[in-house]
């Protein structure tokens, strides 16, 4: 027995005639029929008398009709109680800047769908300060790339952390400047021939120079850096401005309306060379339903942007 065939069932009985009520409830009247007949079936009992002039409960649908009326108050009342009850409570969510460019602004509207009585504080900020706040508690819920959380679940200072990880990006050589008088990059290329190109790159603290870091030892390759930046804004403006090139995700230039008459990219091929993105927080029991509940929503909003092709040279690990 469902809801639905209570509801059903009420109406007919209130309004004396199938056809009306098949109206009133936006049916074609042969499945109300079908639906009361079920019903009906399934107490076997008679709920309904027809005739020429309607319908007409009999004295065990008039008894069920009561009970019916009751039940659906209650069922209507357990809705309103609930909708009172939504979640709510504030939650502080970190993303670094690449991750903020293509997650932060869909996130924000899936929280205010989803949880409006959520209030949702978000910082922008690179990796290494992020992981610095998210275990000092000044967040809740942090994207992070150090591959050295992945491998064994510390924070720093040694805290235990929640990690799941969401995607893998391919990293690319961005290069900006005048193109003139240059030869093109191709589609792709590989650490080794990255050669005398000199390089903008983050400082060490911050996840993604700990993955170049690794992947150039690895290639034993001693990459040219020319300047290290940590504000992405300055780092992209830098590159644009021809000081020198840049191995950054396709977020990087995500921004950027006319990206490709500013840009050119190669992406970089390696077993080594991508970025992992991880969600991080705290020990599940020490987050609160808030931050528990926005943890789902970021993980989804992230694997709609994959799947939907929004997020480029990015693959899903969740």
């Amino acid at each position: 027995m469902e809801l639905r065939q209570l509801r059903y069932f009420v109406r007919v009985v209130e309004l004396g005639s199938m056809g009306r009520a098949a109206l009133d409830l936006n049916l074609v009247q042969s499945a109300l029929s079908q639906q009361i007949s079920r019903l009906e079936g399934e107490l076997c009992t008679r709920l309904l008398q027809r005739s020429p002039r309607g319908v007409q409960a009999t004295e065990a649908g008039l008894a069920f009709f009561r009970e019916a009326q009751l039940t659906l108050r209650h069922a209507d009342q357990a809705v309103r109680v609930a909708q009172q009850a939504r979640l709510s409570g504030t939650v502080s969510v970190g993303l670094a800047p690449t991750t903020a460019a293509l997650l932060g602004l869909p996130l924000m509207r899936a929280m205010r769908e989803r949880y409006p009585e959520v209030r949702l504080h978000m910082v922008e900020s690179l990796s290494g300060h992020l992981a610095g706040m998210l275990n000092a508690r000044q967040l809740d819920l942090a994207v992070l790339f150090d591959s050295r959380l992945y491998a064994n679940g510390d924070g720093p200072g040694g805290r235990r952390w929640q990690i799941q990880p969401l995607i893998e990006e391919a990293l690319f050589l961005i290069r900006g400047g005048p193109r003139a008088g240059r030869p093109a990059l191709p589609a792709e290329m590989g650490l080794a021939e990255l050669g005398d190109i000199g390089l903008i790159l983050p400082t060490g603290p911050h996840g993604l120079r700990s993955t170049l870091d690794t992947a150039f030892a690895q290639a034993r390759v001693s990459p040219n850096v020319v300047l290290e930046v940590d504000s992405l804004s300055m780092l992209m403006a830098a590159v644009d401005a021809g000081l020198g090139a840049t191995l950054q995700p396709w977020a990087a230039v995500g921004r950027f309306a006319d990206a490709a008459e500013r840009f050119e990219l190669a992406r970089i091929t390696g077993p080594a060379v991508c970025r992992v993105n991880l969600l991080c927080s705290l020990a599940e029991d020490e987050l609160s339903p808030v931050a528990l509940a926005t943890r789902v929503v970021l993980a989804d909003c992230v694997r709609q942007l994959v799947q939907q092709g929004l997020w480029v040279g990015a693959t899903l690990a969740l």
